[in-house]
């Protein structure tokens, strides 16, 4: 990948932000999970690996740099609908298949105040998640509503999954551990 795109910042390409192209993000989340495949330890198992971005005005944003621009992106995004994307891949060790996807979800952010997002972005999480915000922690109150899979935006799509695995001729309950008896 040229050294122009920074993953932690969010996509840029030297010129400015590089409108959205997921053929780049699927060739990152696939080649870490192609990196887990290859190791020892998972022969004849599945490996799944997934990645997300923000999509914000046609800017694909992965975690924020710092506090200042966790502050800045949440004064961004605030009142307005952003999209996360998360790639998915599914390797299946044992017949050398794989299959990928990405799912999306539009959320619909709150308008926190000013000293609701100095709070948060002192809290640290926003510093630690694509896009800034978790549905799960200390942002969900700041998230007004989403459209689609929830599973999604915390960083696995549990349909999309089921579905690759129905690629691959494994079905979500072989996944199951049978019950002790």
């Amino acid at each position: 990948m040229p050294a122009a795109h920074q993953w932690r910042h969010g996509l840029k390409a030297a010129t400015g932000p590089l409108k959205l192209r997921w053929h780049p993000l699927k060739v990152r989340w696939h080649r870490t999970a192609a990196a887990v495949a290859e190791r020892p330890e998972a022969a004849g198992t599945l490996v799944v690996g997934c990645d997300s971005v923000l999509e914000l005005d046609g800017e694909a944003l992965g975690k924020p740099a710092d506090a200042e621009e966790a502050t800045a992106r949440w004064k961004s995004m605030r009142g307005r609908a952003g999209v996360p994307r998360t790639g998915h891949s599914v390797i299946d060790t044992a017949s050398g298949r794989s299959t990928s996807a990405t799912a999306s979800t539009t959320v619909n952010f709150g308008g926190p105040s000013g000293a609701e997002i100095v709070a948060y972005v002192a809290s640290g999480e926003p510093l630690y998640v694509a896009g800034a915000f978790t549905l799960d922690g200390r942002s969900a109150p700041f998230i007004d509503s989403i459209e689609c899979d929830h599973g999604n935006v915390i960083g696995v799509s549990l349909p999309l999954l089921r579905r690759l695995l129905a690629e691959l001729d494994v079905t979500i309950t072989d996944l199951w551990a049978a019950p002790a008896g």
